[in-house]
């Protein structure tokens, strides 16, 4: 099972973003996704070589959403690409065939399209109803995980409004993973809240 933390710094209740990530990965997540919309390329650089410092001694992946030029900068893991981002194909040539590659998809249309993909995972979003992104396709609910499941090759990471609660449903519709924002990084103890979502998906 894999649990992505997506970062999102204006979540973190005033925190350190370093210290959310410390607590997570002492709570078993698997990867660490950093997402950042606004801020400027030397930022989101530096931002991330402090992440990597410290994920590398954990071997902790560090996943770059969107932008390839800031993984190719940072030797970062891999990157996740929306719909809109840079073709996979351009992507996968430019980072190599060690990097891992993810590719959201919100219909099950996108997701047959990315059968011809060697795509390390699909992202499926929103799984339900969410305040951390804005635009997003109306939610595929567990049934349209489970749709995609009898269709898809590829290991399918979940996001989108999940949280403990529901963590279990999701996995047990089909999903190989999670990828969450808030239910880590809003957390009272991010550390905890990570354990509990492990727990949760192995329960399964």
């Amino acid at each position: 099972m894999h649990l992505h933390l997506v970062t999102d710094r204006g979540l973190t209740l005033g925190r350190s973003l370093i210290d959310i990530i410390r607590a997570a990965a002492g709570g078993g997540i698997s990867a660490v996704q950093l997402r950042e919309k606004e801020c400027s390329t030397r930022e989101f650089i530096e931002l991330g070589h402090s992440i990597m410092k410290e994920l590398r001694p954990l071997h902790i992946p560090l996943i770059i959403n969107d932008r390839v030029d800031i993984a190719l900068a940072l030797g970062a893991h891999g990157v996740h690409l929306g719909q809109s981002d840079m073709p996979y194909l351009m992507a996968r040539e430019l980072l190599g065939p060690q990097a891992i590659i993810g590719l959201s998809v919100e219909t099950l249309e996108q997701a047959r399209d990315a059968e011809r993909l060697d795509v390390d995972y699909l992202g499926l979003s929103p799984v339900f109803t969410t305040a951390t992104k804005a635009d997003l396709a109306p939610p595929l609910g567990l049934d349209g995980i489970s749709r995609i499941r009898a269709e898809s090759r590829h290991r399918l990471v979940a996001i989108g409004g999940i949280s403990h609660e529901n963590a279990a449903e999701v996995i047990m519709a089909g999903a190989d993973g999670l990828a969450v924002v808030s239910a880590i990084c809003s957390a009272a103890d991010p550390q905890q809240a990570s354990q509990l979502l492990v727990e949760k998906m192995r329960g399964c």
